[in-house]
């Protein structure tokens, strides 16, 4: 079915679930998620944007981790992290779908269905990540305590700079979404899909079926995989900061409105954007306009009408 809207796959960040210094009470977090929903509320109900939302769930699945742990103590069987991953995605997208529908509704279309797809994102089993783990999940422990569980468990620990012990697990590249299919016929169907929250449940292909590993795929990189997909037009992705700046929080920052993808390539090899935030994003910015997106925007999540009508964030231009 040709589209006949602009279809854009908004990346939502951290901030637009749970803000600096709250304790991350299901309260906090609804009320965030609702400023959140009026913001693509106003995009949908303008009748020009077909949208698709992916979201991060770093504190979520941290938090539900911790139980995992607290849990252990009770006899309470401790489940794997895709699994985990698979809770926060139902948690949060049920928070979407409550207050997008409110917003719709209040907006006079509450025809429009919503629906959260509990998505995995293939990765390979080959993926050098598997051999060097370097993203630290899960509570902080003594060093006596993290090398006690490493022994018993498997795991791979490292002292978290300085602020404790921490299990580190690997994050591989994104190669496909599992559940492209069902999330396009969505589409067909004017649903607004909730997909691959938190960058997926990551599974690797063995023996013809789809087994789920412990490991953190980039949310960015993974909204970018999903963007292709969906063949969106645009890919936006929504952060606490209004764009992209280069020598961030040094002597003679800059920030930059419109960024072409050579320049954006060579900044990243300079290592101008921070590992784990701003870098994945103008990463992910890149892969889509090299694939053949029409846009990739960077910008804040209170600007966010703005920047899809291009008076607001950063752009990665051919």
């Amino acid at each position: 079915m040709p589209k006949t809207k602009t279809r854009v796959v908004v990346a939502l960040g951290g901030n637009a679930i749970l803000q600096k210094g709250q304790k991350g009470t299901y309260e906090e977090q609804l009320a965030n998620v609702r400023r959140t929903a009026e913001h693509m509320g106003k995009m949908i109900l303008s009748g020009k944007y077909q949208v698709v939302i992916t979201h991060g769930n770093g504190p979520q699945v941290g938090a539900i981790l911790l139980q995992n742990d607290a849990g252990q103590r009770y006899g309470i069987p401790a489940m794997p992290m895709d699994v985990c991953g698979a809770e926060s995605q139902g948690l949060i997208g049920y928070m979407i779908q409550q207050c997008l529908r409110e917003v719709l509704v209040e907006g006079g279309r509450p025809d429009i269905p919503i629906a959260t797809v509990v998505t995995q994102v293939i990765v390979s089993k080959d993926d050098p990540a598997f051999k060097n783990p370097t993203k630290p999940v899960g509570p902080f422990y003594s060093e006596e305590e993290a090398k006690k569980l490493a022994k018993e468990r498997g795991w791979i620990v490292i002292d978290d700079a300085g602020r404790g012990w921490r299990r580190v697990v690997p994050s591989p590249d994104p190669k496909d979404i599992a559940e492209k299919e069902a999330i396009r016929q969505l589409l067909e169907a004017h649903v607004v899909p909730i997909a691959s929250g938190g960058g997926g449940i990551p599974v690797i292909e063995k023996d013809g079926k789809l087994v789920g590993v412990e490991a953190v795929i980039d949310k960015d990189l993974a909204g970018e995989k999903l963007a292709e997909a969906v063949d969106a037009d645009v890919l936006m992705m929504l952060t606490d900061v209004d764009g992209v700046a280069i020598n961030y929080g040094k002597p003679g920052e800059r920030w930059l409105r419109r960024v072409t993808v050579e320049d954006a390539k060579r900044y990243l090899q300079e290592g101008q954007f921070a590992v784990g935030s701003m870098e994945p994003k103008v990463r992910a910015a890149v892969r889509f306009m090299e694939w053949g997106g029409k846009r990739a925007i960077i910008a804040s999540l209170d600007h966010a009408t703005d920047a899809i009508e291009g008076r607001a964030g950063a752009e990665i231009v051919r």
